[in-house]
């Protein structure tokens, strides 16, 4: 089935790209993309031949955040269809927080609301130097509920609650500093930059990429108890034992590339 909102495309190499291809609205997001966003990164988890998965916006910025139409048809719509469809939202972004492959996103422009809340779904966000960011919920008089959660996990507490609050904008240097993004380009070094990201996932093992996310996924700061030692215990002895683990000692001892590193 075709995609309208968004791009996709795959190469040899095993990297996905999904692009939100709606520039003339800085890739504003409504119930289309939302519902494409989701099917796609649904379709990718499924799909063996992808190893990684690049989230990037058409044209000068990132994303908009929620397209203001969609917002107006929202204030004026029952509770019942505004939770049916935050859930959608909700689950669109879970589906990304999820996914059982790296994500990288590639920010550009401006990243507003739910923008913001894209970029924190996912493992790794780029940013070219020009960047901005905004949580700016408030200025509507609504706030960053269903992204709330994916902000706070980025960069804190306190720092989600300050982004939220002021709905302030922020550059790539303060969103690097937070946490909100790992790395920060030159516009015109923006693609290499997250080319060399892309580079140092395919060249890291594929099954222990999906037991880093699925381990990480059940820990929480604070200390170290008994059951997160022993599930942690657990999961290094089961892992030591595959095919791949057994690859990738062989690969090194042998001075070799491993197998799953692309020629």
């Amino acid at each position: 089935m075709a995609y309208e909102t968004i791009a996709l495309q795959r190469d040899a190499s095993g990297v996905a790209r999904v692009t939100m291809n709606r520039p003339g609205v800085f890739n504003a997001f409504d119930e289309a993309m939302i519902a494409e966003l989701d099917r796609a990164f649904d379709e990718l988890e499924r799909d063996p031949a992808v190893r990684v998965i690049v989230l990037a916006g058409e044209g000068k910025h990132f994303s908009a955040g929620a397209d203001l139409q969609w917002m107006q048809r929202a204030s004026t719509a029952t509770f019942e269809w505004n939770l049916d469809d935050a859930r959608r939202f909700a689950g669109m972004l879970s589906r990304i927080a999820s996914c059982t492959k790296p994500t990288v996103a590639r920010v550009q422009g401006a990243a507003l609301g739910g923008g913001v809340g894209l970029a924190c779904a996912c493992d790794i966000a780029v940013a070219s130097e020009d960047a901005s960011f905004a949580v700016s919920e408030a200025r509507f008089g609504i706030l960053p509920a269903v992204i709330g959660p994916y902000v706070v996990n980025a960069v804190g507490k306190r720092h989600a609650q300050r982004l939220a609050l002021t709905a302030s904008r922020i550059g790539a240097s303060e969103a690097l500093s937070m946490g909100l993004v790992q790395c920060v380009a030159p516009a015109a070094d923006l693609d290499a930059a997250v080319q060399r990201v892309v580079d140092d996932l395919l060249a890291a093992a594929p099954q222990a990429q999906v037991e880093i996310k699925t381990l990480f996924a059940q820990l929480s700061l604070g200390p170290v108890d008994q059951p997160t030692r022993e599930l942690t215990a657990k999961t290094i002895a089961r892992v030591r034992g595959t095919d791949e683990a057994k690859e990738g000692f062989a690969a090194f001892l042998g001075k070799r590339p491993a197998a799953w590193v692309p020629a």
